[in-house]
């Protein structure tokens, strides 16, 4: 056996000068580095078109124009529009972006907290009825914002939190999603055997979960934090339905509420549509700091 072995070792052509012999590269042909490409551009162009219109809408004199709309077709206002914006009704708005902050940063940083601590403890705890409080958990996920806007206000309504912060602010602290997530990310990312270690150092809990496992679980963390933020950013029927109150109105309900007088005030037209692009500026920010932990968070959570 060994003898035919070194024959056929021997019999291998081997390139000049000794070295291992390399397996031919595959180049990839032309369409197969055109198609994906294409594909991308085609999907990029896409989701900006969107982002372009407002940009050249925006930037139009509040008469309108008879342009195509995707073209600047005037003189260039959009910093004069903002402005304008800015300071109509006393600032009303600079009020409403302020509001869409507190209740976007407030519900995704404790809910990612709850989220991070729940799915910890159902991850690594063994206990009478987890698979079922696990399975409840997912069910919520599955369960509709317009299902559970009529319950939240009666429960609001029966201890008088009802056209206050609190109102908005308690409903989003909570993320069925964020749980699940963080529970598959604690099995895979934090080893049993260093929460041993942690437990025969005399670390607590407590103590073992947020020096430990809370620093393995980070780009779980942000994800969680980025889908909560954007969530409670873009939510609309929950402040609807428990705020009266426009100074309490966060940016996407106060939007809709100027495009309801569209036909009594001549500009709020322009005002609504400056105010969507200034809306939408945050998130952009968020997704281009976060992007990195945020890929980290999926790509590490799915090999794991």
């Amino acid at each position: 056996m060994s003898t035919a072995i070194e024959a056929a070792v021997e019999t291998t052509p081997r390139p000049p000068g000794g070295g291992r012999a390399r397996r031919p590269v595959r180049r990839q042909s032309l369409l197969e580095v055109l198609l994906p490409t294409g594909f991308m551009v085609l999907a990029a162009l896409y989701f900006l078109l969107p982002l372009w219109w407002l940009v050249v809408a925006s930037s139009r004199e509040r008469t309108g124009s008879s342009g195509t709309g995707l073209w600047f077709d005037g003189p260039f206002r959009l910093f004069r529009n903002i402005s304008d914006v800015l300071a109509h009704n006393d600032g009303i708005f600079v009020r409403w972006l302020a509001n869409s902050f507190a209740y976007a940063t407030f519900g995704a940083l404790v809910g990612t907290l709850f989220a991070s601590m729940a799915g910890y403890a159902l991850a690594k705890y063994v206990f009478p009825g987890r698979e079922a409080v696990f399975n409840i958990i997912l069910a919520g996920v599955l369960v509709p914002a317009t299902a559970l806007a009529l319950p939240l206000f009666l429960l609001a309504s029966l201890v008088d939190a009802t056209d206050s912060m609190w109102a908005v602010l308690l409903p989003s602290t909570v993320s069925p999603f964020g749980v699940y997530l963080c529970r598959i990310y604690a099995a895979a990312a934090v080893p049993d055997e260093l929460l041993e270690a942690a437990r025969l150092d005399g670390a607590s809990e407590f103590r073992a979960f947020f020096t430990v496992s809370i620093r393995l679980m980070a780009p779980a963390l942000v994800t969680v934090f980025l889908f909560q933020f954007v969530v409670v950013w873009n939510n609309f029927l929950l402040p609807l339905v428990m705020l009266q109150d426009n100074r309490l109105y966060p940016v996407t309900l106060g939007l809709a509420t100027w495009n309801s007088q569209v036909t009594r005030v001549a500009d709020i037209q322009l005002y609504v549509i400056v105010g969507a692009l200034l809306s939408i500026l945050p998130l952009v920010i968020a997704f281009l700091a976060l992007q990195r932990f945020w890929r980290t968070g999926l790509s590490e959570g799915a090999v794991k």
